[in-house]
């Protein structure tokens, strides 16, 4: 059966908007404070440089990017593993662990510490997996509707 693409635009969207208020919240409040002062102990002024405008667009697309891939892939594994939360977590899961060897870098590049970069590892897998689960749920395949 083919994956109904208005309904992975439609649940991506909604998974990005999940990513981006959780990505908002971690890094533009709960973790703000250090996130600025292990950038700019990094490279003085980086945290301004982070916070302009086009930065904040680039990392607000991405999100809703990676919430559209996030269902794309749900859809694309939903015939083998079947429809449902666990499926919608396992895509979640591939992401996550992409996603955190690529974040390794900023780790070994000393943009931060191994305590910072498992925090945001772990608010990551939670922001996806609740991306992936809103996302699954509005997901239907044509001619079905679970």
């Amino acid at each position: 059966m083919a994956m109904n693409t208005k309904k992975i635009i439609v649940g991506g969207l909604a998974a990005g908007v999940v990513l981006n208020i959780i990505d908002w919240l971690a890094y533009g409040v709960v973790l703000a404070d250090t996130m600025k002062s292990e950038m700019d102990a990094f490279k003085p002024g980086l945290s301004e440089m982070m916070a302009g405008g086009r930065s904040i667009m680039m990392a607000v697309v991405t999100d809703f990017v990676v919430g559209i891939l996030l269902v794309w892939t749900y859809a694309a594994i939903r015939p083998r593993f079947g429809p449902g939360p666990s499926t919608a977590a396992a895509a979640a899961v591939l992401f996550w662990f992409l996603g955190s060897l690529f974040n390794a870098g900023y780790l070994h590049m000393g943009m931060m510490t191994m305590g910072t970069w498992w925090t945001l590892a772990i608010i990551w897998l939670v922001n996806l997996l609740l991306a992936a689960f809103i996302g699954a749920k509005l997901y239907t395949e044509e001619g079905t509707t679970a």
